[in-house]
């Protein structure tokens, strides 16, 4: 995060946050609070190679060429290419990507200078910005302490990291990133936050936390309408931060749902029709079934485990809940020979005992 270096050792922070982490409640600290625990340490495995794209990924940086980059003001990125890595030059301001997202999930590795310059936040500092707006710290966090909520993989000002996860200065180091953006209804109200799952080298970091809004410095930033796809942005802080193998796959919105599909009946049958359907029946493999009426409710019995049977005709039944169905055969005299249990598509048939 951008930071006016001096005052962050002595300044008090105004912003107050109304919204707890993951609770309807107002959160105990307030941001970049000295007092707030930091997190504990973890230490990750090294990332000895590059994490390949997987085929659907949209690759934002491979080593080649800055053409998916561009500066804050829509010219050129001033940031170089050398040795294949992405390095910000003095004063060159942030860098956007020309395409624009929305929900995606982010992969970028990055390293911090090394031998280590600076302290707090003014060592390794970086960050990228999730829809411009929404930043997940970069930082040298190795034996390096600053505030809780703006150390490394915090998203700034608002949640600090789990854990410190932190690998050496001059060690690539891996985010793995899962955003979700925030929703607005048609006349500019928030309808659901943005939403962040980050894990850094493999270690969870954020956990679905709930943002309160834009993150910023030294300012508590509420939802404002914007376009439902924005670009991202890495940050110029004055630290020469390497970056290589960015890359993003969009998500798509994923429905959420109260519970399973049910299975209406598509015939009425009498209930002395389902009475001589009951019985015992044993299977080729040897499983026993057992159909039974419970309550009027035809139902069948697989070991310790019954299943309410919906009539498709007057002797096939699906399942209620599960892509499955069960075939009654019917000898001459109207009474149930055998059974044949179809379980997605695997049919299973079985003789009356």
């Amino acid at each position: 995060m951008k930071t006016c270096q001096p005052l962050l050792l002595t300044m008090s922070i105004l912003a107050f946050f109304a919204v707890g982490v993951q609770a309807e409640e107002t959160s105990p600290w307030r941001a970049h609070d000295l007092n707030r625990p930091l997190p504990p340490l973890v230490t990750p495995a090294s990332s000895t190679a590059p994490g390949r794209p997987p085929s659907d990924a949209i690759v934002l940086f491979n080593g080649s060429d800055l053409s998916e980059w561009e500066s804050k003001g829509d010219g050129p990125t001033k940031w170089l290419l050398k040795d294949k890595n992405l390095i910000p030059t003095p004063d060159a301001g942030y860098i956007r990507t020309r395409k624009a997202f929305g929900d995606v999930q982010l992969h970028l590795e990055w390293s911090a200078p090394s031998p280590p310059k600076g302290n707090g936040q003014g060592r390794g500092n970086s960050g990228v910005y999730l829809m411009g707006l929404y930043e997940v710290q970069i930082l040298d966090s190795f034996k390096n302490k600053t505030y809780a909520d703006g150390q490394c993989a915090s998203l700034y000002g608002q949640n600090p990291p789990l854990v410190n996860a932190c690998l050496p200065p001059g060690e690539w180091q891996a985010y793995d990133i899962i955003f979700r953006r925030p929703r607005f209804s048609a006349d500019g109200q928030l309808i659901s936050p943005a939403i962040m799952t980050v894990f850094q080298n493999g270690v969870l970091v954020q956990d679905h936390f709930k943002l309160w809004g834009p993150t910023e410095w030294l300012s508590y930033e509420e939802y404002e309408n914007h376009a439902d796809k924005l670009p991202l942005r890495l940050q110029d802080h004055g630290n020469p931060v390497r970056f290589r193998n960015i890359w993003v796959r969009e998500l798509a919105e994923t429905p959420v749902y109260s519970g399973l599909a049910t299975v209406a009946p598509k015939t009425d049958v009498e209930p002395d029709t389902l009475e001589k359907l009951t019985g015992n029946f044993i299977g080729e493999d040897g499983t026993e079934y057992e159909v039974r009426l419970n309550n009027g409710q035809l139902q069948l019995g697989i070991p310790e485990r019954y299943f309410d049977l919906v009539p498709i005709t007057q002797h096939e039944f699906n399942f209620k809940h599960t892509f499955a169905k069960v075939t009654f055969d019917i000898d001459d005299n109207g009474q149930p020979s055998g059974l044949v249990v179809n379980v997605m598509g695997e049919k299973r048939p079985a003789k009356a005992k």
